[in-house]
């Protein structure tokens, strides 16, 4: 079924060049006959000999001679005319080899060139296409599909030890380099400036508070235990509680002091983290003591076993809702693929981008592209029979090498005419 538009095609195209070819043979036998008819009618006495019938007879004559001539050169190109093993005949198979490598050249070096390959990209909205085609729902959906379907095969592939190994230390890898220290410093000063210091101040100080008072209990003994083993049993006795008391209140009090945000001691606090992010900046030694100490705590055994730990939490979360059609990482994929398909159509910094890029990549492999279309050529046509590629070039180019013959007869019919009658005038020679 699917290879029967390509024989209606050629089917027409046979019948289109049968017809032609009829034509051209019916012109030359018309000629032919014009031929005998001129020769034959004199004899007969039917009418007299004299100059318009002797051109007539030349230009037939000539126009024979022309449409066999033409005959000739156009069967000989596919195939050996009326079967003869004529030299220099039925060139195009005897060439193909030869025929397929100069083809294959023509195509990659005057058609496939890089002013036609930029002209072409310039003319196509390849972000428009991109964008229509992440736009169409079962293309996003199988993109979606793909993607997700991928993560756990990904995951295998990694391992789960060298994964959990190079998660625990890809950090300390990429926080080792010598600039560490300005890096942290500018990333702390970004979250100073934003006083995102103060929220881990109140923070601590929420701990803090919830540790006085989930352990009130136990502190006051240890405090009252304290009292006495400096004073004494009876002094431990008589205030230990009420220093106890008095200890407690006043933590409170001062955490309670601390924590307005516009307390002077959150103000001492910033003015103490600026002038730290200064030292790490500007003093050598302490900007290499705070990287080792980072080093330090990330290479620690028991942050690398966190590392491990996140790594075997996040496998098993990707692993469970990829399953889900609905999961959270379908519907980041799917958002994201919309989002860049709007990008792709709108954003004209990403379509230059996108324009750019293909237009580098196209450009830096069409050398390779070339050489690769001649050699397919090349070996498409090489591996076509003989009978096969007189076929298909004749079909292709047949109907229009017909016209040759229409030319060369009636041309040879105009010049041998013509030829007749000025060599008649000229020197009054009988030119039959």
């Amino acid at each position: 079924m699917t290879s029967q538009p390509h024989q209606d095609a050629d089917f027409a195209a046979r019948q289109t060049l049968r017809r032609y070819k009829n034509a051209a043979t019916g012109l030359v036998g018309l000629m032919a006959g014009v031929t005998v008819l001129g020769y034959a009618a004199p004899a007969a006495g039917w009418v007299r000999d004299g100059f318009w019938l002797e051109m007539l007879r030349a230009g037939a004559r000539a126009g024979v001679v022309g449409g066999l001539a033409d005959w000739f050169a156009v069967v000989a190109l596919f195939r050996r005319p009326m079967g003869l093993p004529i030299p220099h005949t039925a060139i195009l198979p005897a060439q193909k080899d030869r025929l397929g490598r100069a083809l294959g050249r023509f195509v990659a070096g005057q058609v496939f060139t890089q002013k036609e390959v930029e002209r072409v990209l310039g003319q196509v909205d390849l972000p428009a296409f991109m964008a229509d085609m992440l736009d169409d729902p079962g293309t996003r959906d199988a993109l979606v599909k793909s993607i997700t379907r991928s993560l756990p095969q990904m995951l295998d592939r990694l391992e789960d030890g060298r994964a959990s190994n190079a998660v625990a230390r890809i950090m300390p890898k990429l926080l080792g380099g010598s600039n560490l220290a300005p890096i942290i410093a500018r990333a702390l000063r970004s979250l100073v400036d934003d006083d995102k210091h103060q929220e881990v101040l109140s923070f601590l100080l929420e701990q803090i508070k919830d540790a006085l008072q989930s352990k009130e209990g136990a502190l006051r003994q240890m405090i009252e235990e304290r009292v006495r083993e400096q004073g004494g049993r009876l002094l431990g006795w008589a205030i230990g509680g009420s220093i106890a008391t008095k200890v407690l209140l006043a933590a409170a009090k001062e955490l309670e002091r601390i924590d307005p945000q516009n307390s002077s001691i959150r103000e001492g606090f910033t003015s103490w983290v600026r002038g730290q992010i200064d030292r790490i900046e500007t003093d050598p030694e302490k900007g290499k003591e705070f990287s080792q100490t980072i080093m330090g705590v990330l290479s620690h055994e028991s942050v690398v076993g966190w590392w491990g730990d996140i790594w075997q939490r996040f496998r098993r979360m990707v692993e469970a809702d990829v399953e889900d059609p609905e999961g959270r990482i379908a519907s980041v994929v799917q958002d994201a693929l919309e989002r860049m398909a709007a990008q792709m159509r709108y954003d004209q910094n990403m379509r230059q981008r996108i324009m750019d890029s293909v237009n580098r990549t196209v450009l830096k492999m069409l050398p390779f592209l070339r050489e690769r279309m001649a050699e397919f050529i090349s070996r498409v046509v090489s591996s076509w029979n003989a009978v096969e590629i007189a076929e298909k070039l004749e079909l292709r180019v047949g109907k229009d090498l017909q016209f040759i013959r229409f030319n060369g007869t009636l041309v040879g019919f105009g010049v041998g005419a013509l030829l007749f009658a000025i060599l008649r005038l000229l020197f009054g020679l009988n030119a039959q």
